[in-house]
């Protein structure tokens, strides 16, 4: 058996512990006067087996279970103040359709008279889930090509412990497997296709389109920038396909989900939020009712990552060895989600792979992702309230300062290689860039670092 088809099997085993961990949240049980059978959430079932997933909910909060189609459909929501306000389906073009099509699947397998029948939503979840396994083996293919004659180093990927917790917590697999891809596609010295990949990315979660602010400083290092256009060209173009119907047939439903992310406030997740619970701070605007902006949340949160973007910028420029893709990547990646309002705990996902091509200690890897997924079990718990034998906020957000230390830790090794290229494992053997393309190897034509410098001096 091929090392590849060992990883997948490795990634089919645990993308079934999984659908495991998530099964308890689409148990069946009667409700109600008639004996009908619906979900059964009794006692907080979705806490307490900390089965939680979004897709469940949102069936129905999204009007899915309507056979409505996303962006066009609308809804009144009532907030806490009594106010109505008017909603539509909150996530990317993308995403929003492959809810759709789940959903289209699953109510025409529904009405198949000789097929296993079970509730709407509970074959819903399994279509969904399918497609996102399907989404997450091709993320361990394409980590695992990246990753050349360290082909186990995507075992990571493969047995990651997050992909049990989250997995199938929402949908970000459908945009791990297209940044991948994506990285795949421009080590294969496609920058059109790695384009095109980083674009449709993009139009499932906003995260792939992140990787073209490292491959442009990269590019610019090493006189390449034609190839980043026309990486930059078929991501735009990408992106408009996907998106430019739906924003031109339903501009309030398309524009839904940069509303919502502008009036969003600090998640639990965040560090703005661990902050606020352990000091008792009322955050940088205040008291905010439903619909207002935070403002200054949304200043700091975007200046913080511009300086994280400078940084990384300062770094490949003054590296005296041009840092790799991935290196730069995962830096810009863990510095958004760090300095960001919502790092939603399915999230870390989008860490996985690039750490994995990054940094490949597996022990380290696995100590994170271990740090990482356990801070589900307490968040489930706080979830639950105090008064119903949950814990205390704190016993969260201080899970949280650690997943965030472990984080920041791994930034830090990664800067400590580029500085230290002999210490990259990566680099043996005379390595340079397995998913640089076509700057595997190049020659650097712009660079801050003196060493660098001296270097072409002396060649000259």
């Amino acid at each position: 058996m091929t090392p590849l088809r060992v990883l997948l099997l490795l990634a089919v085993v645990f993308l079934a512990f999984g659908w495991f961990a998530k099964a308890g949240c689409i148990q069946q049980a009667p409700n109600g006067p008639g004996g009908e059978l619906g979900l059964d959430w009794s006692g907080s079932r979705q806490y307490v087996a900390m089965c939680y997933s979004d897709t469940v909910p949102l069936f129905g909060a999204e009007r899915l279970d309507q056979g409505a189609f996303p962006y066009k459909k609308s809804w009144e929501e009532v907030a806490a103040d009594g106010t109505t306000q008017i909603r539509y389906m909150e996530y990317p073009v993308l995403s929003g359709l492959y809810q759709y099509g789940s959903m289209v699947v699953a109510k025409t397998w529904n009405s198949v008279s000789w097929l296993p029948q079970a509730l709407q939503v509970a074959v819903y979840f399994n279509v969904v889930a399918i497609g996102l396994a399907l989404a997450w083996l091709v993320t361990v293919w394409a980590t695992a090509m990246s990753a050349g004659r360290r082909i186990w180093d995507a075992a990571i990927v493969a047995a990651s412990p997050l992909v049990i917790v989250h997995g199938f917590t929402n949908f970000d697999a459908l945009a791990t497997a297209f940044a991948a891809g994506g990285v795949l596609a421009w080590g294969k010295k496609r920058p059109v296709l790695a384009g095109v990949l980083l674009g449709l990315g993009g139009a499932a979660k906003m995260y792939p389109l992140l990787l073209l602010g490292p491959l442009l400083v990269l590019c610019w290092r090493a006189g390449k920038l034609r190839e980043w256009g026309q990486a930059a060209c078929a991501a735009l173009a990408a992106w408009i396909v996907v998106n430019l119907p739906i924003a031109l047939l339903y501009p309030s439903g398309w524009y839904e989900f940069f509303r919502l992310n502008s009036v969003r406030g600090a998640d639990p997740d965040s560090i703005y939020n661990v902050i606020s619970s352990f000091t008792g701070w009322s955050g940088f605007d205040g008291t905010l009712y439903p619909g207002d902006e935070p403002i200054f949340l949304n200043a700091v949160t975007l200046a913080l990552f511009a300086a994280v973007c400078g940084a990384v910028a300062y770094i490949a420029m003054n590296a005296p060895t041009r840092p790799r893709l991935a290196q730069l990547g995962f830096l810009v990646v863990a510095g958004f989600l760090l300095t960001n309002k919502v790092w939603s705990p399915q999230y870390s996902l989008w860490l996985v792979p690039l750490a994995v091509l990054a940094l490949p200690h597996r022990r380290i890897l696995l100590a994170w992702m271990t740090i990482d997924a356990l801070v589900w079990f307490p968040r489930m718990y706080y979830y639950l309230g105090v008064g119903n034998k949950g814990v205390p906020e704190q016993w969260f957000t201080g899970t949280v300062v650690v997943r965030d230390l472990a984080v920041a830790g791994l930034c830090a090794l990664v800067v400590r290689q580029i500085y230290r290229p002999r210490e990259d494992l990566v680099r043996r053997f005379g390595v340079d860039d397995p998913n640089g393309g076509v700057l595997d190897r190049a020659p650097d034509v712009r660079s801050r670092s003196k060493t660098v410098r001296r270097q072409a001096l002396d060649q000259a």
